[in-house]
C-alpha cells in the first residue's frame, strides 16, 4: 500500500511522516488508499483512455493540468487540485511529468501541464532525453510467455514501445501483474546500442525501445 501524501508550505509534497527538507510535519493531503485509486485514474487517463476521462491529449501526450483536476473532481467527490498535484509530484516510478509551473512543480495546484512518462496505447509521440542508459536492463513477464520470447523477442504488444526496467527486482514486480512466480529476462543493452537500437529512459527506473529481438535476450537465473 502506498504511503500517504503530505505537503510542506515550503518546500511541497511529500510521502514520510516528515518533510525530507525541513523536518516539518506539513498537511494531509491523501491516504494511501485514495492515493493508490487516484494514480490509477490518471495512469488509465493520461495513457489509455483520455476522451473517456473527459480530457484531450496532444500529440505528445500532453493534456492541461486544470481540464484533468476538472476530469478527477469529476470522477471522485473526494479529489482535489492538491490531490492531484500530489500524486504527480511524489509517484516514486516517476510515471507523470509535469510542466510550465516554474520551479513550483512540487507545489503548485493549478496551471501547467501534465502527461504521462511511458505506457501508452493511445498514439502519441514522446521526446527522448540524454539520460545514460545501463548495459544491462530488464524484463519481467509470465513463464508461459517464455518460449515465444525466446522465438520472437519482446514486442509492443498493446502498448506503444517495450518497457524495460533498470533492475531484475522492479522487472520481477512488473511480471507479478502477470503471474504469482514471475521470470525475468536480461537485456543486453549494450549491444543493442552499439547495433544503433535506440533506447530512452522514462520515468525513474523504466526504459523504452522499439522492439528486442532474441539475440540480446537470456533468462535469468533464478
Amino acid at each position: 500500500m502506498p504511503d500517504a501524501v503530505r505537503r510542506c508550505p515550503e518546500d511541497g509534497f511529500f510521502e514520510s511522516d516528515t518533510c525530507p527538507v525541513c523536518d516539518g510535519a506539513g498537511s494531509h493531503i491523501l491516504d494511501g488508499a485514495r492515493r493508490r485509486q487516484l494514480s490509477k485514474f490518471v495512469s488509465g487517463a493520461l495513457r489509455h483512455f483520455p476522451e473517456d476521462a473527459g480530457i484531450e491529449v496532444d500529440k505528445a501526450g500532453w493534456t492541461g493540468f486544470d481540464a484533468l483536476r476538472v476530469a478527477v473532481e469529476r470522477q471522485y467527490d473526494w479529489a482535489d487540485a492538491a490531490a492531484l498535484a500530489g500524486v504527480i509530484a511524489t509517484d516514486p516510478k516517476g510515471r507523470f511529468e509535469r510542466t510550465g509551473v516554474g520551479n513550483e512543480a512540487g507545489i503548485a495546484t493549478a496551471g501547467g501541464r501534465v502527461r504521462a512518462a511511458y505506457g501508452h496505447s493511445v498514439d502519441v509521440t514522446l521526446d527522448g532525453t540524454d539520460d545514460p542508459v545501463p548495459a544491462t536492463l530488464y524484463h519481467g513477464t509470465a513463464p508461459r510467455n517464455v518460449d515465444s520470447i525466446r522465438e520472437a523477442g519482446l514486442k509492443p504488444m498493446s502498448r506503444q514501445t517495450v518497457h524495460l526496467s533498470e533492475s531484475a527486482a522492479a522487472a520481477r514486480e512488473v511480471g507479478r501483474r502477470h503471474a504469482a512466480d514471475p521470470v525475468v529476462f536480461v537485456v543486453d543493452a549494450t549491444a543493442m546500442q552499439s547495433d544503433d537500437r535506440r533506447i530512452v529512459k522514462r520515468g525513474t527506473e523504466t526504459y523504452t525501445t522499439d522492439r528486442v529481438s532474441p539475440v540480446y535476450l537470456s533468462l535469468l537465473e533464478k
